[in-house]
Protein backbone atom coordinates (compact mmCIF):
# COMPACT_ATOMS: atom_id res chain seq x y z
CA UNK A 1 0.00 0.00 0.00
CA UNK A 2 1.56 3.10 -1.15
CA UNK A 3 0.34 7.10 -0.70
CA UNK A 4 0.85 10.50 -1.74
CA UNK A 5 1.35 12.98 0.85
CA UNK A 6 0.45 17.15 -0.25
CA UNK A 7 1.96 19.37 1.80
CA UNK A 8 0.45 23.02 1.37
CA UNK A 9 2.54 26.23 1.98
CA UNK A 10 0.13 28.67 4.39
CA UNK A 11 0.94 31.96 2.98
CA UNK A 12 1.68 34.63 5.40
CA UNK A 13 -1.38 37.85 5.49
CA UNK A 14 0.63 40.46 6.64
CA UNK A 15 -1.47 43.22 8.80
CA UNK A 16 -1.58 46.73 8.18
CA UNK A 17 -2.74 48.79 11.04
CA UNK A 18 -4.33 51.95 10.10
CA UNK A 19 -2.48 55.10 10.83
CA UNK A 20 -4.26 57.46 14.07
CA UNK A 21 -4.00 61.21 13.68
CA UNK A 22 -5.67 61.93 16.98
CA UNK A 23 -6.36 59.98 19.73
CA UNK A 24 -10.11 60.27 20.07
CA UNK A 25 -10.70 58.25 16.24
CA UNK A 26 -12.17 55.17 16.93
CA UNK A 27 -9.33 53.48 14.16
CA UNK A 28 -12.83 52.26 12.10
CA UNK A 29 -14.70 50.83 15.05
CA UNK A 30 -11.41 48.02 16.14
CA UNK A 31 -9.53 49.22 19.48
CA UNK A 32 -5.29 48.96 19.58
CA UNK A 33 -6.12 46.32 22.58
CA UNK A 34 -8.25 44.54 20.47
CA UNK A 35 -6.05 44.00 17.45
CA UNK A 36 -2.92 43.34 19.98
CA UNK A 37 -5.12 40.54 21.03
CA UNK A 38 -5.90 39.30 17.35
CA UNK A 39 -2.35 38.95 16.55
CA UNK A 40 -1.88 37.07 19.90
CA UNK A 41 -5.13 34.67 18.86
CA UNK A 42 -3.40 34.09 14.89
CA UNK A 43 0.03 33.56 16.88
CA UNK A 44 -0.92 30.85 19.03
CA UNK A 45 -3.05 29.42 16.49
CA UNK A 46 0.29 29.15 13.98
CA UNK A 47 2.58 28.02 17.09
CA UNK A 48 -0.22 24.94 17.68
CA UNK A 49 -0.51 24.40 13.92
CA UNK A 50 3.80 24.02 13.37
CA UNK A 51 4.31 22.01 16.60
CA UNK A 52 1.32 19.38 15.07
CA UNK A 53 3.49 19.34 12.09
CA UNK A 54 6.20 18.30 14.05
CA UNK A 55 4.67 15.54 15.29
CA UNK A 56 3.41 14.35 12.16
CA UNK A 57 7.18 14.28 11.25
CA UNK A 58 8.33 12.57 13.92
CA UNK A 59 5.67 10.30 13.43
CA UNK A 60 6.59 9.37 9.70
CA UNK A 61 9.84 9.25 10.97
CA UNK A 62 9.20 6.82 13.19
CA UNK A 63 6.68 5.05 11.04
CA UNK A 64 7.37 1.01 10.24
CA UNK A 65 8.02 0.18 6.30
CA UNK A 66 5.51 -1.37 4.24
CA UNK A 67 8.31 -2.79 2.19
CA UNK A 68 10.25 -5.69 3.86
CA UNK A 69 13.29 -4.69 2.52
CA UNK A 70 13.41 -1.49 3.87
CA UNK A 71 12.20 -2.63 6.97
CA UNK A 72 15.22 -4.59 7.58
CA UNK A 73 17.29 -1.69 6.52
CA UNK A 74 15.86 0.38 8.98
CA UNK A 75 16.26 -1.98 11.38
CA UNK A 76 19.71 -2.61 10.76
CA UNK A 77 20.60 0.94 10.91
CA UNK A 78 18.77 1.34 14.18
CA UNK A 79 20.35 -1.26 16.08
CA UNK A 80 24.08 -1.01 13.94
CA UNK A 81 23.57 -5.04 12.78
CA UNK A 82 24.73 -6.31 16.05
CA UNK A 83 25.98 -9.82 15.87
CA UNK A 84 23.31 -11.44 17.65
CA UNK A 85 20.34 -9.92 15.78
CA UNK A 86 18.66 -12.63 14.01
CA UNK A 87 16.44 -11.87 10.73
CA UNK A 88 14.65 -15.21 9.27
CA UNK A 89 12.22 -15.47 6.44
CA UNK A 90 9.38 -17.90 7.38
CA UNK A 91 7.73 -16.96 3.75
CA UNK A 92 7.52 -15.12 1.01
CA UNK A 93 5.91 -12.07 2.72
CA UNK A 94 6.30 -12.85 6.62
CA UNK A 95 10.11 -12.22 8.59
CA UNK A 96 10.75 -12.82 11.99
CA UNK A 97 13.50 -10.85 13.58
CA UNK A 98 14.81 -11.15 17.08
CA UNK A 99 18.21 -10.88 19.40
CA UNK A 100 19.55 -14.77 20.06
CA UNK A 101 19.44 -15.55 23.46
CA UNK A 102 17.17 -12.93 24.98
CA UNK A 103 13.80 -15.39 23.55
CA UNK A 104 13.02 -18.71 24.67
CA UNK A 105 13.71 -20.85 21.21
CA UNK A 106 11.48 -23.70 21.67
CA UNK A 107 8.38 -21.45 22.38
CA UNK A 108 9.68 -19.67 18.40
CA UNK A 109 10.09 -23.45 17.13
CA UNK A 110 7.39 -24.90 18.39
CA UNK A 111 4.36 -22.57 18.73
CA UNK A 112 5.03 -19.74 16.46
CA UNK A 113 6.87 -20.78 13.24
CA UNK A 114 4.55 -23.47 12.42
CA UNK A 115 1.47 -21.16 12.46
CA UNK A 116 3.09 -18.58 10.62
CA UNK A 117 4.17 -21.18 7.51
CA UNK A 118 0.30 -22.69 7.68
CA UNK A 119 -1.77 -19.19 8.19
CA UNK A 120 -4.37 -18.45 5.19
CA UNK A 121 -4.86 -15.17 5.80
CA UNK A 122 -1.65 -13.21 6.25
CA UNK A 123 -3.02 -10.06 8.27
CA UNK A 124 -1.46 -8.75 11.57
CA UNK A 125 -4.84 -8.72 13.64
CA UNK A 126 -5.31 -12.50 11.90
CA UNK A 127 -1.68 -13.63 13.27
CA UNK A 128 -2.41 -11.56 16.94
CA UNK A 129 -5.61 -13.52 17.02
CA UNK A 130 -3.72 -17.16 16.22
CA UNK A 131 -0.70 -16.71 18.29
CA UNK A 132 -1.54 -19.32 21.37
CA UNK A 133 0.85 -16.61 23.75
CA UNK A 134 -0.03 -14.69 26.90
CA UNK A 135 1.12 -11.30 25.55
CA UNK A 136 1.11 -10.27 21.71
CA UNK A 137 0.83 -6.65 20.56
CA UNK A 138 0.68 -5.01 17.08
CA UNK A 139 2.99 -1.56 17.16
CA UNK A 140 3.21 1.16 14.09
CA UNK A 141 6.22 2.52 15.77
CA UNK A 142 9.50 1.40 15.01
CA UNK A 143 11.59 2.56 18.21
CA UNK A 144 8.30 0.80 20.47
CA UNK A 145 9.29 -2.49 18.21
CA UNK A 146 12.99 -2.65 18.96
CA UNK A 147 12.89 -1.06 22.36
CA UNK A 148 10.32 -4.53 22.64
CA UNK A 149 12.35 -6.80 21.01
CA UNK A 150 15.23 -5.53 23.28
CA UNK A 151 13.27 -6.91 26.22
CA UNK A 152 12.94 -10.55 24.83
CA UNK A 153 10.03 -10.38 21.80
CA UNK A 154 9.68 -11.49 18.45
CA UNK A 155 9.06 -9.25 15.91
CA UNK A 156 6.60 -10.53 13.17
CA UNK A 157 6.72 -8.52 9.45
CA UNK A 158 4.33 -9.06 6.88
CA UNK A 159 5.42 -7.28 3.99
CA UNK A 160 2.74 -4.81 2.74
CA UNK A 161 1.66 -3.20 6.09
CA UNK A 162 3.11 -0.59 8.11
CA UNK A 163 2.48 -2.87 11.23
CA UNK A 164 4.47 -4.95 13.64
CA UNK A 165 3.13 -8.32 15.68
CA UNK A 166 4.87 -8.40 18.58
CA UNK A 167 5.40 -11.53 20.70
CA UNK A 168 6.84 -11.47 24.09
CA UNK A 169 8.45 -14.61 24.92
CA UNK A 170 11.59 -13.58 27.16
CA UNK A 171 14.22 -16.15 28.98
CA UNK A 172 14.51 -15.64 32.60
CA UNK A 173 17.60 -16.17 33.26
CA UNK A 174 18.15 -16.17 37.41
CA UNK A 175 20.13 -17.86 40.20
CA UNK A 176 18.11 -20.51 42.13
CA UNK A 177 16.33 -18.88 45.37
CA UNK A 178 18.77 -18.92 48.53
CA UNK A 179 19.00 -17.75 52.17
CA UNK A 180 19.34 -14.30 52.51
CA UNK A 181 23.06 -13.72 53.35
CA UNK A 182 23.06 -10.06 55.27
CA UNK A 183 19.83 -10.47 57.24
CA UNK A 184 20.04 -14.13 58.53
CA UNK A 185 17.84 -15.60 61.35
CA UNK A 186 17.43 -18.69 63.20
CA UNK A 187 13.59 -18.85 63.66
CA UNK A 188 11.71 -18.00 60.51
CA UNK A 189 11.61 -18.16 56.43
CA UNK A 190 15.36 -19.07 55.04
CA UNK A 191 14.27 -17.59 51.41
CA UNK A 192 15.48 -14.99 49.94
CA UNK A 193 15.12 -12.32 46.64
CA UNK A 194 17.04 -12.96 43.67
CA UNK A 195 17.67 -10.48 40.63
CA UNK A 196 14.55 -11.72 38.62
CA UNK A 197 11.88 -9.04 39.11
CA UNK A 198 9.17 -12.01 38.00
CA UNK A 199 10.36 -14.20 40.36
CA UNK A 200 10.12 -11.62 43.38
CA UNK A 201 6.35 -10.96 42.26
CA UNK A 202 5.63 -14.28 42.52
CA UNK A 203 7.05 -14.77 46.30
CA UNK A 204 5.12 -11.34 47.21
CA UNK A 205 1.74 -12.87 45.46
CA UNK A 206 2.51 -16.57 47.38
CA UNK A 207 2.85 -14.42 50.84
CA UNK A 208 -0.40 -12.41 50.29
CA UNK A 209 -3.03 -13.71 48.45
CA UNK A 210 -4.92 -10.42 48.36
CA UNK A 211 -6.72 -9.41 45.40
CA UNK A 212 -6.49 -5.91 46.10
CA UNK A 213 -2.84 -5.97 46.12
CA UNK A 214 -1.48 -3.56 43.30
CA UNK A 215 1.20 -4.17 41.18
CA UNK A 216 2.03 -0.94 39.40
CA UNK A 217 5.09 -1.15 36.23
CA UNK A 218 7.51 1.49 35.32
CA UNK A 219 10.49 1.92 33.14
CA UNK A 220 13.59 4.05 34.31
CA UNK A 221 16.45 4.92 32.20
CA UNK A 222 17.40 6.20 28.98
CA UNK A 223 20.08 3.16 28.24
CA UNK A 224 18.81 0.63 30.73
CA UNK A 225 15.11 0.78 30.37
CA UNK A 226 15.11 -1.30 33.72
CA UNK A 227 11.88 -2.44 35.28
CA UNK A 228 10.41 -1.37 38.19
CA UNK A 229 6.95 -2.45 40.20
CA UNK A 230 5.38 -0.64 43.00
CA UNK A 231 3.69 -2.44 45.74
CA UNK A 232 1.08 -1.59 47.69
CA UNK A 233 -2.32 -2.92 49.34
CA UNK A 234 -5.17 -0.56 48.08
CA UNK A 235 -7.24 0.35 51.22
CA UNK A 236 -4.42 0.04 53.45
CA UNK A 237 -1.58 2.54 52.01
CA UNK A 238 -2.45 5.82 52.16
CA UNK A 239 -3.31 7.80 48.37
CA UNK A 240 -0.28 10.33 49.82
CA UNK A 241 1.99 8.10 49.58
CA UNK A 242 1.58 5.93 46.40
CA UNK A 243 1.22 9.33 44.89
CA UNK A 244 4.97 10.46 45.83
CA UNK A 245 6.44 7.80 45.08
CA UNK A 246 5.33 7.09 41.33
CA UNK A 247 6.05 11.17 41.29
CA UNK A 248 9.30 10.77 42.27
CA UNK A 249 10.08 8.00 40.11
CA UNK A 250 8.66 9.22 37.02
CA UNK A 251 9.97 12.75 37.34
CA UNK A 252 13.53 11.00 37.30
CA UNK A 253 15.64 11.53 34.30
CA UNK A 254 18.47 9.19 34.42
CA UNK A 255 20.76 7.33 31.76
CA UNK A 256 21.02 4.08 33.71
CA UNK A 257 19.48 2.36 36.81
CA UNK A 258 21.69 -0.76 37.22
CA UNK A 259 20.27 -1.88 41.39
CA UNK A 260 17.66 -0.60 43.97
CA UNK A 261 20.12 1.05 46.16
CA UNK A 262 20.64 4.00 43.76
CA UNK A 263 17.16 4.21 43.18
CA UNK A 264 16.54 4.76 47.04
CA UNK A 265 19.34 7.51 46.91
CA UNK A 266 17.31 8.90 43.80
CA UNK A 267 13.90 9.09 45.49
CA UNK A 268 13.99 9.83 49.45
CA UNK A 269 13.57 12.99 50.89
CA UNK A 270 17.50 13.91 51.54
CA UNK A 271 19.68 12.55 49.67
CA UNK A 272 22.45 14.26 51.82
CA UNK A 273 21.50 12.72 54.90
CA UNK A 274 23.96 9.80 55.77
CA UNK A 275 20.93 8.16 57.69
CA UNK A 276 18.92 6.05 55.52
CA UNK A 277 14.80 7.41 55.07
CA UNK A 278 14.04 3.55 53.30
CA UNK A 279 14.51 0.03 53.91
CA UNK A 280 16.26 -2.44 51.61
CA UNK A 281 15.72 -5.93 52.34
CA UNK A 282 16.56 -9.24 50.70
CA UNK A 283 13.70 -10.94 52.85
CA UNK A 284 10.44 -11.70 51.09
CA UNK A 285 8.78 -12.17 54.55
CA UNK A 286 9.88 -8.45 55.87
CA UNK A 287 9.56 -6.34 52.32
CA UNK A 288 6.08 -8.29 52.83
CA UNK A 289 5.50 -7.87 56.74
CA UNK A 290 5.88 -4.12 55.64
CA UNK A 291 3.52 -4.07 52.72
CA UNK A 292 0.84 -5.90 55.02
CA UNK A 293 1.45 -2.79 57.33
CA UNK A 294 0.53 0.00 55.10
CA UNK A 295 3.85 0.52 53.38
CA UNK A 296 4.94 1.19 49.63
CA UNK A 297 7.25 -1.95 48.06
CA UNK A 298 9.44 -1.12 45.26
CA UNK A 299 11.16 -4.00 43.21
CA UNK A 300 13.98 -3.35 40.66
CA UNK A 301 14.48 -6.03 37.82
CA UNK A 302 18.48 -7.06 38.23
CA UNK A 303 18.35 -6.52 41.88
CA UNK A 304 17.70 -8.28 45.08
CA UNK A 305 17.26 -6.08 47.40
CA UNK A 306 13.61 -4.85 47.75
CA UNK A 307 12.73 -1.35 49.23
CA UNK A 308 10.15 -0.10 51.86
CA UNK A 309 9.36 3.18 52.84
CA UNK A 310 7.61 5.17 54.55
CA UNK A 311 10.65 3.95 57.23
CA UNK A 312 11.52 5.71 60.44
CA UNK A 313 14.85 5.71 62.51
CA UNK A 314 13.17 3.10 65.16
CA UNK A 315 12.19 0.80 62.91
CA UNK A 316 15.75 0.43 61.21
CA UNK A 317 16.47 -1.31 64.74
CA UNK A 318 13.98 -4.07 64.70
CA UNK A 319 14.24 -7.67 63.53
CA UNK A 320 11.35 -9.45 61.14
CA UNK A 321 12.35 -12.46 64.28
CA UNK A 322 11.50 -10.20 66.61
CA UNK A 323 7.71 -11.59 65.88
CA UNK A 324 8.87 -15.13 65.38
CA UNK A 325 9.95 -15.08 69.30
CA UNK A 326 8.16 -15.03 72.38
CA UNK A 327 7.45 -11.59 73.30
CA UNK A 328 9.47 -11.27 76.67
CA UNK A 329 13.24 -13.11 75.00
CA UNK A 330 11.92 -10.50 72.05
CA UNK A 331 11.98 -7.76 74.33
CA UNK A 332 14.86 -8.59 75.84
CA UNK A 333 17.16 -9.00 72.57
CA UNK A 334 15.53 -5.68 71.41
CA UNK A 335 16.60 -4.17 74.41
CA UNK A 336 19.86 -5.43 74.30
CA UNK A 337 20.27 -4.66 70.64
CA UNK A 338 19.47 -0.61 71.78
CA UNK A 339 22.03 -0.93 74.18
CA UNK A 340 25.22 -1.81 72.12
CA UNK A 341 24.18 0.96 69.65
CA UNK A 342 24.87 3.14 72.76
CA UNK A 343 27.68 1.31 73.53
CA UNK A 344 29.12 1.19 69.70
CA UNK A 345 28.49 4.90 69.59
CA UNK A 346 29.64 6.00 72.65
CA UNK A 347 31.67 4.03 74.84
CA UNK A 348 35.08 4.85 72.61
CA UNK A 349 34.61 8.46 72.85
CA UNK A 350 33.63 8.25 76.98
CA UNK A 351 37.12 6.61 77.52
CA UNK A 352 39.16 9.36 75.27
CA UNK A 353 37.11 12.11 76.88
CA UNK A 354 37.80 10.73 80.03
CA UNK A 355 41.80 10.34 80.07
CA UNK A 356 41.78 13.47 77.96
CA UNK A 357 39.52 16.13 80.39
CA UNK A 358 37.60 14.10 83.42
CA UNK A 359 40.17 11.82 85.18
CA UNK A 360 37.86 12.75 88.47
CA UNK A 361 34.69 10.89 86.32
CA UNK A 362 37.51 7.65 86.85
CA UNK A 363 36.80 5.41 90.08
CA UNK A 364 40.19 5.55 92.10
CA UNK A 365 40.29 1.39 91.81
CA UNK A 366 40.31 2.12 87.67
CA UNK A 367 42.57 4.62 87.24
CA UNK A 368 45.34 2.79 88.78
CA UNK A 369 45.30 0.20 86.18
CA UNK A 370 44.84 2.44 83.54
CA UNK A 371 47.42 4.71 84.17
CA UNK A 372 49.45 1.43 84.41
CA UNK A 373 48.44 0.53 80.65
CA UNK A 374 49.06 3.87 79.27
CA UNK A 375 52.50 4.09 80.88
CA UNK A 376 54.30 3.51 78.17
CA UNK A 377 51.90 4.44 75.34
CA UNK A 378 53.74 7.53 73.67
CA UNK A 379 50.50 8.59 72.09
CA UNK A 380 47.55 10.85 73.40
CA UNK A 381 44.02 8.58 73.83
CA UNK A 382 42.90 10.67 70.76
CA UNK A 383 45.28 9.16 68.47
CA UNK A 384 45.02 5.73 69.81
CA UNK A 385 41.75 5.43 69.52
CA UNK A 386 41.51 5.88 66.31
CA UNK A 387 44.63 4.02 65.30
CA UNK A 388 42.74 0.78 66.69
CA UNK A 389 39.21 1.85 65.39
CA UNK A 390 40.81 2.23 61.60
CA UNK A 391 42.94 -1.08 62.19
CA UNK A 392 38.91 -3.13 63.11
CA UNK A 393 37.99 -0.96 60.13
CA UNK A 394 40.41 -2.34 57.81
CA UNK A 395 40.00 -5.66 59.30
CA UNK A 396 36.08 -6.03 58.58
CA UNK A 397 36.62 -4.50 54.94
CA UNK A 398 39.11 -6.76 54.08
CA UNK A 399 37.11 -10.03 55.95
CA UNK A 400 34.01 -9.18 53.69
CA UNK A 401 35.55 -8.44 50.25
CA UNK A 402 37.27 -11.75 50.46
CA UNK A 403 35.71 -14.91 49.88
CA UNK A 404 33.56 -16.30 52.92
CA UNK A 405 36.28 -19.12 54.06
CA UNK A 406 39.41 -16.72 53.94
CA UNK A 407 37.41 -13.82 55.44
CA UNK A 408 36.47 -15.35 58.61
CA UNK A 409 40.79 -16.20 58.91
CA UNK A 410 41.74 -13.46 57.99
CA UNK A 411 39.57 -11.72 60.49
CA UNK A 412 40.32 -13.92 63.56
CA UNK A 413 43.95 -14.10 63.08
CA UNK A 414 44.42 -10.40 62.25
CA UNK A 415 43.10 -9.61 65.03
CA UNK A 416 44.60 -11.50 67.54
CA UNK A 417 48.02 -10.71 65.80
CA UNK A 418 47.70 -7.04 65.52
CA UNK A 419 45.89 -6.84 69.12
CA UNK A 420 48.74 -8.67 70.98
CA UNK A 421 51.61 -6.89 68.46
CA UNK A 422 50.31 -3.38 69.05
CA UNK A 423 50.41 -4.14 73.14
CA UNK A 424 53.80 -5.73 73.16
CA UNK A 425 55.10 -2.70 70.91
CA UNK A 426 53.54 -0.23 73.54
CA UNK A 427 51.54 1.29 70.51
CA UNK A 428 48.19 0.95 72.62
CA UNK A 429 46.89 -0.34 76.31
CA UNK A 430 45.12 -3.65 76.77
CA UNK A 431 41.97 -1.85 78.26
CA UNK A 432 41.47 0.37 75.23
CA UNK A 433 41.26 -2.60 73.17
CA UNK A 434 38.82 -4.68 75.01
CA UNK A 435 36.44 -0.95 74.35
CA UNK A 436 37.56 -1.38 70.64
CA UNK A 437 36.57 -5.42 70.29
CA UNK A 438 33.53 -4.73 72.44
CA UNK A 439 32.41 -1.63 70.24
CA UNK A 440 33.28 -3.48 67.24
CA UNK A 441 31.16 -6.49 68.63
CA UNK A 442 28.16 -4.33 69.56
CA UNK A 443 27.80 -2.55 65.54
CA UNK A 444 27.21 -5.79 64.37
CA UNK A 445 24.16 -6.11 66.60
CA UNK A 446 22.03 -3.68 63.97
CA UNK A 447 19.97 -5.58 62.20
CA UNK A 448 19.86 -3.51 59.02
CA UNK A 449 23.27 -3.17 56.91
CA UNK A 450 23.08 0.45 55.88
CA UNK A 451 22.01 1.76 59.60
CA UNK A 452 25.22 -0.43 60.61
CA UNK A 453 27.45 1.29 58.38
CA UNK A 454 26.01 4.84 59.61
CA UNK A 455 26.79 4.15 63.18
CA UNK A 456 30.51 2.52 61.98
CA UNK A 457 31.21 5.74 60.08
CA UNK A 458 29.47 8.81 63.05
CA UNK A 459 31.88 7.10 65.84
CA UNK A 460 35.11 8.63 63.98
CA UNK A 461 33.81 12.41 64.17
CA UNK A 462 32.81 11.77 67.85
CA UNK A 463 35.75 10.30 68.61
CA UNK A 464 37.23 13.69 67.30
CA UNK A 465 35.27 16.06 68.90
CA UNK A 466 35.87 13.77 72.37
CA UNK A 467 39.49 14.25 72.06
CA UNK A 468 39.21 17.85 71.71
CA UNK A 469 36.53 19.26 73.87
CA UNK A 470 35.67 16.12 76.06
CA UNK A 471 32.27 15.71 77.17
CA UNK A 472 31.39 19.08 75.58
CA UNK A 473 32.05 17.51 72.63
CA UNK A 474 30.11 14.57 72.80
CA UNK A 475 27.20 16.57 73.93
CA UNK A 476 27.66 18.50 70.88
CA UNK A 477 27.61 15.76 69.09
CA UNK A 478 25.06 14.16 70.14
CA UNK A 479 22.70 17.01 69.85
CA UNK A 480 23.77 17.84 66.16
CA UNK A 481 22.65 14.08 65.56
CA UNK A 482 18.98 14.64 67.35
CA UNK A 483 18.27 17.82 65.56
CA UNK A 484 19.63 16.27 62.16
CA UNK A 485 17.24 13.30 62.68
CA UNK A 486 14.15 15.68 63.97
CA UNK A 487 14.59 17.19 60.45
CA UNK A 488 14.56 14.36 58.91
CA UNK A 489 11.24 12.71 57.09
CA UNK A 490 10.44 9.61 54.89
CA UNK A 491 7.73 9.80 52.05
CA UNK A 492 7.02 13.58 54.35
CA UNK A 493 6.86 11.30 57.37
CA UNK A 494 8.54 12.37 60.59
CA UNK A 495 11.65 10.03 60.64
CA UNK A 496 11.44 10.14 64.50
CA UNK A 497 7.81 8.93 64.87
CA UNK A 498 6.27 7.66 67.00
CA UNK A 499 8.64 10.15 69.40
CA UNK A 500 8.52 13.19 67.90
CA UNK A 501 5.64 14.33 67.03
CA UNK A 502 5.10 12.08 69.86
CA UNK A 503 2.19 8.85 69.58
CA UNK A 504 2.27 7.65 73.69
CA UNK A 505 0.11 4.39 72.08
CA UNK A 506 2.66 3.42 69.57
CA UNK A 507 5.88 3.82 72.27
CA UNK A 508 5.34 0.71 73.95
CA UNK A 509 5.79 -1.88 70.71
CA UNK A 510 8.78 1.05 69.69
CA UNK A 511 11.04 0.12 72.60
CA UNK A 512 9.70 -3.49 73.46
CA UNK A 513 8.09 -6.12 71.85
CA UNK A 514 4.30 -6.54 73.79
CA UNK A 515 2.21 -9.16 72.95
CA UNK A 516 0.43 -10.05 69.88
CA UNK A 517 -2.84 -9.05 71.33
CA UNK A 518 -1.59 -5.55 71.65
CA UNK A 519 0.64 -4.67 68.94
CA UNK A 520 -1.10 -1.86 67.02
CA UNK A 521 0.23 -3.62 63.44
CA UNK A 522 0.07 -0.31 61.03
CA UNK A 523 2.46 2.23 61.76
CA UNK A 524 0.65 6.19 61.93
CA UNK A 525 2.77 6.95 58.72
CA UNK A 526 1.13 4.49 56.88
CA UNK A 527 -2.56 4.64 57.79
CA UNK A 528 -5.33 5.65 55.82
CA UNK A 529 -7.87 8.13 57.36
CA UNK A 530 -10.80 6.93 55.53
CA UNK A 531 -13.25 5.55 58.11
CA UNK A 532 -14.41 2.52 56.20
CA UNK A 533 -10.59 1.38 55.32
CA UNK A 534 -10.16 1.86 59.14
CA UNK A 535 -12.79 -0.45 59.50
CA UNK A 536 -11.44 -2.76 57.00
CA UNK A 537 -7.93 -2.66 58.81
CA UNK A 538 -9.59 -3.70 61.72
CA UNK A 539 -11.27 -6.53 60.77
CA UNK A 540 -8.27 -7.88 59.29
CA UNK A 541 -6.22 -7.00 62.35
CA UNK A 542 -9.05 -9.22 63.78
CA UNK A 543 -8.62 -12.23 61.29
CA UNK A 544 -4.56 -11.88 61.52
CA UNK A 545 -4.86 -12.67 65.17
CA UNK A 546 -7.00 -15.50 64.99
CA UNK A 547 -4.27 -17.31 62.40
CA UNK A 548 -1.81 -16.31 65.01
Amino acid sequence: MEGVLIFFRRKKKEVVLPKTTNSNESNNGIQPNQLNANGLQKSESLSKELSSSSSTNKDLKDAIASSTEEFINSINKKTHSPADLVIRYVTDTITVVFIENLIKEDVLNEKILPILQNVTEETPSIIQKLLPLPQVDISNQLTNSIDTMLTGAVIIHIDGYPLNVLAVIPTVESRSLSTPENESQVIGSQVGFNESISTNISIVRRYITNPNLCNEKMNLGKQTKTNISVLYIDGLTTEQNVNTVRQRIQALEIEDLLDSAVLTELIDDSSKSIFPQMLLTERPDRFCDGILSGKVGILVDGSSMGILCPYTFIEFFHSREDKNLRWPVATFVRLLRFAAIFISIFFTPLYVASLTFHYEVIPQPLLVPLSESRAIVPFPPILEALFLELIIELLREAGSRLPTKIGQTIGIVGGIVLGTAAVQAGITSNILIIIIALCALSSFTTPNYMMGNVIRVIRFPIIILAGFWGYYGIILAFCFLLIHLLRQTSLGSPYMSPFYPPRFKIWGDSIIRLPQPFVIRRSPNSRVNNKNTKTISKTLEGKERKIE
